[in-house]
């Protein structure tokens, strides 16, 4: 990838050291940093738990579990997009399994081209994905913003008997005079009151 702003951190999921080698010579660290891997699913759960990360490869059967339950799991608590590596002859029931949860499902053996293809496609939409995330947190703050701004109106109402439309125009007022948000003026009158 040329030009790129961001890593991706990963996670390989894997009982094999030699297919750990195999997915890192596909990850070059200009674009993949960092790159840890995790032996079993309890591993990698505990891994989730400590780091945040951007990409998920998970390479089947685990130790302690298949792995399908861990890809799914990931895709529900994170936004990590999730490579689900499957035999060829398991590849239909697995992907009918986790496809509704958002888990991409690669059949192998598969060319290092596709499996580098594949990882790009999870880059784009982790990026789609992570504008999504910040404009639902502006969405969250915003609604939180109005939230404080009510309760600021209505202890001003309460407290120095002026009209919802007066105490309105106060904040306003005092957002501009001070050349503060109206949320820090909403906090202002709350502690006040």
């Amino acid at each position: 990838m040329v030009f790129q702003e961001r890593t991706y951190a990963v996670l390989i999921v894997s009982v094999s050291a030699k297919f750990d080698e195999a997915v890192r010579a596909l990850l070059p660290p200009t674009d993949y940093w960092p790159v840890v891997t995790a032996r079993s699913a309890g591993e990698a759960r505990r891994r989730m738990l400590e780091e945040t990360f951007d990409l998920v490869l998970i390479q089947t059967p685990l130790r302690d579990e298949f792995g399908s339950r861990l890809a799914a799991d990931i895709c529900e608590s994170s936004g990590a997009g999730v490579l689900l590596l499957v035999k060829k002859e398991l590849y239909d029931d697995v992907y009918a399994k986790v496809m509704e949860q958002g888990v991409m499902v690669l059949p192998v053996p598969a060319s290092a081209q596709t499996v580098a293809q594949t990882l790009r496609i999870l880059c784009a939409a982790r990026e789609r994905l992570r504008r999504m995330e910040e404009k639902q947190a502006s969405v969250e703050e915003k609604i939180e913003e109005i939230r404080l701004v009510n309760r600021a109106k209505w202890l001003l109402i309460e407290q120095l008997q002026m009209t919802e439309t007066d105490a309105h125009r106060y904040i306003e007022k005092q957002s501009m005079d001070l050349r503060i948000s109206r949320r820090a003026v909403a906090e202002n009158i709350i502690n006040t009151y």
